[in-house]
């Protein structure tokens, strides 16, 4: 690419709004004369960083505790908040995917901790429940839950996480628009 087509794209970059109209801080940063990702403003490393040191914690602690790991506990908090439902259901209200799903349901079902009542001979119509000892594992590991998100949220204003809490449920929102 000749320099003038490369200085041309570089301008035409440096026109487009990287950021929402209003936004205070920047996503972005100069680098080399080159627009980058800056980290200590990108809301979607915040969110990835912060949901994936969760997930990797929780993981390792309920597969320890209880056997089973953070997709199996997405899994048995949607049955607990709404049973008798497809996996199809499961994975478009947690965005969990199919084969993930699947897999926890699996393992779930070895373990004794979901039951299922087919209504035709086609497995992706299934309806899923928790057993009486899948809500017993919900409870304790609820309750292991909810301590990391007391320490998670630790030191922050009780009006700060309520504004949070709106904002992030405006970002489910708006990914749903992708």
């Amino acid at each position: 690419m000749s320099l003038d087509k490369e200085h041309q794209l570089k301008a035409n970059v440096a026109e487009v709004p990287l950021h929402p109209k209003g936004r205070i801080s920047k996503p972005t940063k100069n680098f080399n004369g080159r627009q980058i990702v800056d980290i200590s403003t990108y809301t979607p490393y915040f969110l990835s960083t912060v949901n994936n040191a969760l997930s990797r914690g929780a993981s390792q602690q309920y597969l320890k505790l209880f056997g089973v790991g953070i997709v199996e506990w997405r899994v048995i908090s949607m049955l607990a908040s709404d049973p008798g439902i497809p996996a199809s259901h499961m994975c478009a209200a947690i965005y969990l995917d199919k084969s993930g799903t699947s897999r926890a349901l699996k393992n779930l079902l070895q373990l004794k901790h979901v039951e299922f009542e087919a209504f035709t001979a086609d497995p992706r119509r299934k309806l899923w429940w928790l057993s009486p000892s899948g809500y017993d594992l919900h409870d304790q590991i609820l309750e292991m839950a909810l301590e990391r998100e007391k320490k998670l949220l630790q030191g922050i204003e009780p009006e700060d996480i309520e504004a949070f809490l709106r904002v992030i449920r405006q970002m489910r929102h708006n990914v749903d628009k992708f």
